[in-house]
């Protein structure tokens, strides 16, 4: 299979390819639940579309906890058939379709009560188990083990002696959400997708009550663009009322977003070989493993302001540090937090007023004819989600369309990557990388490594570190532009690699080298170049001033104070 390169030259021309001819599928939403619909109906043979506003996972499907899980906690509501579902998708993702990207990863539950609670939820998690691996796809991950408190401190001596009388440890697994999603859209594309970002639908072109197309406003090159299709899927999650309100209907259900908010904290403030789930009064709070860094989340609260850039207030950030200092020997302090992440979960509209009770499980609609929704859902079951809609659109299509092959379909990157894993220390002499660059590289690019090696062999300086983010080499800021669809500094530093969350200043200080490396790639001049750190340096300043704000509503004030960037 040819690789698909996401380059300036590449988007430029599915833009142009899209509006030639009528597809059968157009999917309007670049999150994870719109590349996998493209996804499925690319590998069922359907001439496929899809267009984002923004830049790939610029919304919810970058600002998740990045588990890819069964939902432990759904087994307490009974929710048997969503855990089952999970479960047999999280092994998928390890096993075959993204072995490169989706990675084990232990937790530790502390017991506090002696007896009944080792029980009780000793059964629910060896029924997690036992569902993984009936399943069929779970047999990869070890198995839950009972600890006495003393093994438990032993394995995570961060823990307050009185805060647990012993625990549990099981596995689920985790990913990078923003890279997972670049790798589908490149995977989608593959097999011959038309992609484009920052292409924004402005509105839907009807023939009597049929919807037959979108109108499309290219945000990079100013242009307009009317792209027709057979069949619409909107898969634009917490934004799916407003796409909605662009045809003047109402729909058939609505969306919820739920606020969820994560800190970043380096490895050595939290003293701990595995990761920890702790019960809250309202939720479940993970620490997870993240590289040299701490993943600590999440809140789960209602939001109905900005969509495009939730911010997170003092209030939330003193949320999660007083629920995690609960347990931890050492406290945490507002000095400990790296960075701060805020996303927006789409729920599905219930009669309850928590967020945290409302469903997570999809629904997919056929409102009118030519356009499907999908809405809902897990980051971890997306596969099932596009599966629906695609099957949903099918139904409006006069034609025999072959069933979803997406189980069998790995993402790029994952063909060859066990075997590369093997030669790491064999690639790093041939290239001179240490062999824990080559990797890094592996975990987060698999196969396509290669793609990578050849640009330092290329430009040896950029098997260099980024000098103020050197857990990056300067070749993957290239390459995010190149190969991956990156428009802008933002793009760079928030989503294709993780600095804006992973370094103390956010990201300004790798500012001016990033934008000067990716600038040719771009095509920028030094003007662009100016506002590209400018814009950065403003957003960072914005999302700071919003976490010192106490609540929602000033906080969303302070964030919205920085603009989107200007295009080009």
């Amino acid at each position: 299979m040819k690789t698909a390169i996401l380059g300036p030259a590449q988007r430029a021309e599915a833009l142009a390819r899209m509006a030639e001819r009528e597809l059968d599928i157009l999917v309007v939403g670049g999150g994870v639940v719109g590349a996998g619909t493209a996804l499925d109906a690319a590998t069922r043979g359907l001439s496929t579309g899809l267009v984002e506003a923004r830049d790939w996972a610029s919304g919810t499907s970058s600002r998740s906890s990045k588990l890819i899980h069964g939902g432990l906690r759904y087994l307490e509501m009974l929710d048997f058939a969503l855990v089952r579902e999970a479960l047999k998708e999280r092994g998928l993702l390890l096993e075959r379709l993204a072995p490169h990207l989706v990675k084990p990863v232990p937790f530790l539950y502390p017991l506090q009560h002696k007896g009944w609670e080792r029980w009780y939820a000793g059964s629910g998690v060896a029924l997690y188990d036992a569902m993984s691996v009936s399943s069929g796809h779970g047999r990869g991950l070890p198995v839950h083990r009972h600890l006495s408190q003393k093994r438990a401190l032993r394995v995570a001596p961060c823990l307050k002696r009185d805060a647990l009388v012993g625990a549990l440890q099981y596995y689920d697994a985790q990913m990078d959400d923003a890279r997972y999603v670049a790798t589908m859209v490149r995977t989608a594309a593959a097999y011959g997708a038309q992609v484009a970002n920052r292409a924004r639908v402005v509105g839907f072109l009807r023939e009597g009550e049929r919807v037959v197309g979108v109108r499309v406003e290219d945000v990079e090159g100013g242009g307009d663009y009317e792209i027709r299709a057979q069949q619409i899927v909107n898969a634009t999650g917490v934004w799916t009322d407003d796409t909605q309100a662009l045809i003047g209907e109402r729909g058939q259900f609505h969306v919820r977003a739920s606020k969820g908010i994560h800190l970043v904290v380096p490895k050595d403030r939290i003293h701990s070989t595995t990761g920890l789930i702790l019960r809250t009064e309202k939720s479940v709070l993970f620490v997870i493993p993240w590289g040299r860094h701490w993943i600590v989340g999440t809140t789960d609260t209602g939001w109905d302001l900005d969509k495009a850039h939730p911010a997170a207030s003092s209030a939330d950030i003193d949320y999660l540090l007083e629920h995690v200092n609960e347990v931890l020997a050492t406290p945490l302090t507002r000095d400990d937090v790296e960075g701060v992440y805020a996303g927006l979960r789409p729920l599905l509209a219930g009669e309850s007023d928590a967020t945290s009770k409302l469903s997570r499980e999809h629904t997919v609609a056929h409102p009118l004819p030519g356009l499907v929704v999908v809405a809902g859902g897990k980051y971890t079951t997306y596969r099932v989600m596009a599966k629906d809609a695609v099957d949903e659109a099918v139904h409006g299509l006069d034609q025999r369309v072959a069933d979803c092959v997406t189980e069998d379909v790995p993402l790029v990157g994952a063909e060859g990557y066990k075997a590369l894993w093997n030669a790491r220390a064999r690639i790093a002499a041939r290239t001179g990388l240490h062999v824990a660059r080559i990797e890094h590289l592996l975990n987060r690019y698999g196969s396509l490594t290669e793609e990578l090696l050849e640009l330092v062999l290329a430009d040896p300086s950029l098997g260099e570190p980024l000098t103020h983010a050197d857990d990056y080499l300067r070749a993957e800021a290239v390459y995010a532009c190149t190969h991956e669809g990156a428009r802008h500094l933002d793009d760079v530093l928030t989503r294709r690699t993780r600095i804006s969350i992973e370094t103390f200043d956010r990201g300004t200080r790798s500012a001016r080298e990033v934008a000067e490396l990716i600038a040719p790639a771009l095509g920028w001049d030094d003007d662009q170049v100016e506002k590209e750190i400018a814009h950065y340096q403003k957003r960072v300043e914005a999302e700071r001033e919003s976490q010192r704000q106490p609540d929602d509503l000033t906080a969303d004030a302070a964030r919205l104070g920085a603009p989107d960037i200007v295009p080009l």
